[in-house]
């Protein structure tokens, strides 16, 4: 005598195919462990970031100017900095190394005039015109000493951009041998702007050495 037939199943599988209602959780229960298995069987979830994607390399000198208004940087950059080249430095310093009387160029023009360039990052300082010409749009930094020797006469000096005074100096104690006119001030230049040291008061027959005239660009704009 032979048993019921099961279909190939188990007597647990006989049994649960008997009653509808049983196979349909039987079932659910099977598909829920799958699920739940899966993760497994994949391994842990890989994070979708930077460390997908490849690394940037820059060649050559980059100068990298953290902006605090990232919204005026081009569309696209979230991070609110731009990289701008080595190029963008600008820096000068010039001194006066000799104590000759004013040539006739500095008599007419006026401009005090430096013999001695000391730094000239960029090469934006012109040393036989002594003016500085701004490469970009920017806050630029100044600093000027004007020494007057011997002479009792009172000076001034000033910063002009453009040909119009921006800070200015005055020297005029009678009682030393020598005295400098020195100032220092922050000035917006637009690009192509000329700097320079202009005598607007006094002479400086006596010469002015150890003078110096210095500048850099703070940040573009």
């Amino acid at each position: 005598h032979q048993g019921p037939k099961t279909g190939g199943r188990g007597s647990e599988g006989s049994f649960c195919w008997r009653y509808p209602l049983l196979r349909k959780l039987f079932m659910r229960t099977c598909d829920l462990t799958l699920l739940l298995a899966l993760p497994l069987l994949w391994g842990p979830p890989r994070a979708n970031g930077q460390n997908d994607t490849e690394p940037i390399i820059l060649e050559g000198k980059c100068l990298v100017v953290c902006d605090s208004t990232p919204s005026s940087e081009p569309a696209g950059n979230a991070l609110g900095m731009s990289v701008r080249s080595g190029s963008g430095r600008v820096a000068f310093s010039a001194s006066r190394q000799t104590n000759h009387e004013p040539t006739d160029m500095s008599n007419r023009t006026m401009i005090i005039y430096f013999d001695n360039i000391l730094v000239n990052v960029g090469s934006h300082f012109d040393q036989e015109s002594s003016v500085f010409l701004a490469p970009r749009r920017g806050v630029y930094s100044f600093n000027f000493h004007v020494v007057k020797a011997y002479n009792r006469q009172t000076i001034q000096v000033s910063l002009m951009v453009n040909g119009w005074p921006m800070i200015s100096a005055f020297a005029g104690d009678q009682d030393v041998t020598r005295e400098a006119a020195t100032n220092a001030g922050l000035v917006i230049m637009e690009k192509g702007d000329k700097a320079y040291l202009r005598l607007e008061r006094g002479n400086l027959m006596g010469g002015w050495k150890y003078s110096t005239f210095s500048g850099f660009l703070v940040f573009p704009l």
